[in-house]
């Protein structure tokens, strides 16, 4: 019935599900969250509204937080869409050899990025698009002898109310999420969406007409705990998207039905380097350093107003330097609710309570690193790909143990941030604590990554799992390594590239 099966909506599923539907295959995508639009997003933090598309899943030494619906983390992520550097491309990770593919580039990865850019669309900001949070780092990058610029992001910036809502689903369409370009183009197109369709397993087909058969659960809607029935597709091409955490749990479930799988699934985990700090501003210098007020008498006080990712320092993703001492530098604006694993110097106490009560005036960054991929998968849970305690939360069977190579990035990282916001007394800075929840990443990578070398990937240049023609990975676990930036547009160009080689192999 179907030619190709895709696991994921997400760019790594939405993007091929479009292309090769558009192609004329016969396409069906299973997506385990629901499938859920502008009129339905609800802009509160109350359990059951953001928890129905969001994830918080909390393995050992790392949460990572992932978008549960159609369109994978596009609904629920901040827009921020920046190609990666030439050297990300290059880089070894200490092994003394390339970890991309030869055939993968920047030059030839552009031709793609392009292509997303144009789909999504893609916006440049202007300085008056920019937040004050945003403008507060750009001064004082500029204070202290650095710059930082606005960053490209996927909204629609006349339609965009900046009211910071960002992780819960924009309900004015102004965020360019995949519900709005790739996904509604690959019904158009005749392409099957099937929400709350969890993937099991991946086995060898029963019908001689095809290779691959695909198990799913399919879940309530009311709690994705709870099967509402089972069954089966099958097809001769798979492409599997359901995320750095999703993907390699399917495939270890799956390798004695597939005989094998590459050694290299399940390692690799990184977490893009991300390296998160709580910044607390002194509102008396932003006015007499920086010259800065937003209102009479306030100089700054509005970590929560505007679009959650406004500027970035590029000033340390400079190719000279040596490799885990290179990092972008980012505001961000996080909601409040996470704001609880802010804590410093200490977790409990009075401190925490002190520290809670200028949360007007933090300035939340994001250091985007070179990690050493530490992490990797420990045991498969029995069904989904992590455990699940309830809507919006789980626990991850994965471990993160962050080696010497990423603990001397997030240290150079965290000195350079202090230099910037420590300048003249303008703030104090520390890194989250991981008293509770280890790192905290929403750009898991790696753990079905590409590369020449079969010792240490997973999958060909091509995207196709080594041994099983036909059965492709086009999501964030393909990727080899940290990028230093923000990895969705990255992701979005792979799965462009992607799904011609996929289409030349049917």
């Amino acid at each position: 019935m179907y030619d190709v099966i895709v696991i994921g909506s997400g760019f790594g599923g939405a993007i091929p599900a479009y292309r090769l539907a558009a192609a004329g295959c016969r396409v069906v995508l299973l997506e385990r969250g629901p499938y859920l639009t502008a009129q339905d997003f609800r802009h509160d933090l109350r359990l059951g509204t953001f928890t129905r598309i969001v994830d918080a899943i909390k393995g050992d030494g790392l949460t990572v937080i992932a978008g549960n619906c159609v369109g994978g983390s596009s609904v629920v992520y901040y827009g921020a869409s920046l190609r990666a550097p030439s050297f990300a491309f290059d880089r070894t990770g200490g092994s003394g050899r390339r970890l991309w593919p030869a055939a993968i580039s920047r030059s030839t990865l552009d031709p793609y990025y392009d292509r997303v850019e144009r789909v999504l669309p893609v916006s440049r900001q202007s300085w008056s698009d920019v937040s004050y949070a945003g403008g507060l780092f750009a001064a004082a990058c500029h204070h202290a002898g650095h710059t930082a610029n606005p960053i490209p992001v996927a909204v629609d910036l006349n339609r965009c109310t900046n009211c910071n809502w960002m992780l819960s689903g924009c309900k004015f369409d102004a965020k360019r999420s995949l519900l709005l370009n790739y996904i509604p183009a690959a019904v158009n197109a005749g392409a099957e969406i099937r929400p709350l369709h969890q993937v099991e397993l991946i086995s060898r087909a029963a019908l001689s007409t095809s290779r691959y058969r695909v198990t799913y659960t399919k879940l309530s809607a009311d709690d994705y705990r709870l099967p509402v029935g089972t069954g089966c597709l099958e097809a001769n091409t798979i492409v599997l998207a359901a995320g750095a955490i999703g993907t390699p749990v399917i495939l270890r479930r799956s390798e004695l039905l597939l005989d094998s799988i590459p050694d290299a699934v399940g390692k690799y985990l990184s977490g893009n380097g991300d390296r998160i700090h709580a910044a607390v501003m002194n509102e008396a210098a932003i006015k007499s350093v920086l010259g800065l007020h937003r209102t009479a008498g306030i100089g700054y006080e509005a970590h929560h107003i505007g679009k959650a990712i406004n500027t970035m320092s590029y000033d340390y993703l400079d190719p000279a330097l040596p490799e885990f001492g290179r990092f972008g530098l980012q505001q961000i604006a996080l909601p409040a609710l996470t704001n609880l694993l802010a804590g410093w110097p200490d977790w409990f106490g009075v401190n925490k309570k002190s520290l809670r009560s200028l949360w007007r005036s933090w300035l939340t960054l994001l250091a985007m690193t070179e990690d050493g991929n530490p992490g990797y998968l420990n045991d498969v849970p029995v069904t989904g790909s992590f455990v699940r305690l309830a809507q919006g939360f789980g626990t991850g069977t994965f471990t993160y143990q962050p080696d010497s190579h990423t603990r001397a990035g997030w240290a150079t990282a965290d000195d350079k941030l202090r230099t910037i916001i420590e300048h003249d007394a303008l703030g104090m800075t520390h890194p989250w604590s991981d008293a509770t929840s280890g790192s905290v990443t929403a750009h898991p990578l790696g753990t079905c990554r590409l590369g020449d070398d079969p010792a240490i990937s997973a999958l060909t240049s091509d995207h196709e799992l080594r041994g099983h023609p036909g059965l492709y990975v086009t999501d964030a676990a393909a990727i080899p390594a940290a990028l230093t930036v923000n990895p969705s547009l990255t992701v979005a160009a792979l799965a462009e590239r992607a799904s011609e080689r996929i289409l030349g192999g049917l």
